[in-house]
């Protein structure tokens, strides 16, 4: 993993890319007649609401600073944001290609989505996160962590501009670069936790005719528990494989075991090679299916999980009439070690991007 950007000398922070034409560093915006680097920043603010609505911001790298007792939110996708020296604020990150940093942030509340996640130096943080790849965090504490659950129209769109994909969320396994010993920096919000009940909404005069919906049945990501939360019952892996319909068929079986005891684990979408097949299903029958494109796949825990997967996923595949190609762990004993398999080729194929 990369380190956190250090401050310059002067003592300011700045994130930036590397102009190789000029042999200089500079913003995404220079450049570029039509837009203003003054559009893309907000600092100083205080007791103060601002909202930055959809197509505001479209892809360019953005900075919040020194801001005070504030509610910010920014409805865009975005390429990179640093978030510096802000207190007692709320502020909604919509999805960011690269990544977002937090530093020598206190007592706020934060919505991200995001590849990459980095906080340094903040305390007293809560968190609902969507992150493609492990988060880390640095010389921080009481900082808590809970699954991005939130929805909105244009988002959908959003995550695509921002190469995103909804099942990449790695929003509880956390990396602590300077643990304490015999404490942890960091935990996991309440399972019971509601977003609305932690983060405020804008007015209707600032949000215009953007519906904004936060209850995790609505939510655009789907709702997982994360490795913590792992009951001491029984594995599950399924994995949907590239059909023009495997999204929808993956939601579909979510939204039905939302009626069960069975909890969702953790979820991703990746491409998976014929090596990687193999060692994962234990077998070469999966090799050409592979190649039509990424697979999803999810990791159910639960009392008789398996069956209940099984069950589910033929009764989607009965009354919708997608039956494109499932796999559904089929004995509890090599289900885990599958499910390691999968996840940990995961994980290390999103942090190489």
């Amino acid at each position: 993993m990369g380190c956190l950007c250090a401050k310059t000398k002067s003592g300011s922070k700045k994130n930036k890319s590397t102009d190789n034409k000029k042999g200089r560093s500079g913003y995404s915006w220079e450049n570029k007649e039509d837009v203003n680097p003054k559009d893309f920043i907000i600092e100083n603010a205080k007791d103060e609401t601002i909202v930055r609505l959809p197509n505001s911001v479209k892809g360019q790298q953005f900075i919040i600073q020194n801001c005070e007792n504030s509610n910010i939110y920014i409805y865009d996708h975005i390429n990179t944001i640093t978030v510096d020296d802000c207190n007692g604020c709320n502020v909604f990150i919509g999805p960011t290609k690269g990544s977002v940093f937090l530093r020598d942030c206190s007592e706020c509340r934060f919505l991200i989505v995001c590849q990459q996640f980095r906080a340094r130096d903040c305390k007293v943080v809560d968190i609902f996160l969507c992150c493609a790849t492990q988060p880390i965090i640095e010389s921080c504490n009481d900082i808590r962590f809970g699954c991005f659950c939130y929805n909105y129209p244009p988002l959908e769109d959003q995550f695509k501009n921002a190469c995103l994909s909804i099942f990449n969320n790695n929003w509880s396994n956390i990396h602590d670069f300077t643990p304490a010993e015999g404490e942890r920096n960091w935990t996991l919000l309440p399972k019971d936790a509601r977003i609305e009940d932690f983060f405020p909404l804008p007015s209707p005069e600032k949000l215009g005719d953007l519906q904004i919906m936060t209850d995790p049945q609505s939510s655009l990501v789907p709702q997982t528990h994360g490795l913590l939360q792992r009951l001491t019952m029984q594995y599950c892996l399924v994995v949907f494989f590239a059909d023009g319909h495997a999204q929808n068929r993956a939601l579909a079986l979510i939204k039905e075991l939302e009626q069960t005891d069975n909890i969702l684990v953790r979820t991703k979408e990746i491409l998976l090679e014929e090596e990687a097949s193999e060692r994962i299903f234990g077998t070469n029958a999966y090799n050409k299916v592979v190649k039509r494109g990424p697979v999803i796949g999810l990791e159910y825990n639960g009392k008789d999980c398996i069956n209940m997967c099984l069950e589910t996923a033929k009764n989607i595949a009965t009354s919708t009439g997608c039956t494109g190609l499932v796999y559904v762990s089929t004995c509890p004993k090599t289900a885990r070690k599958q499910i390691e398999s999968f996840f940990s080729h995961a994980d290390v194929q999103l942090s190489s991007q």
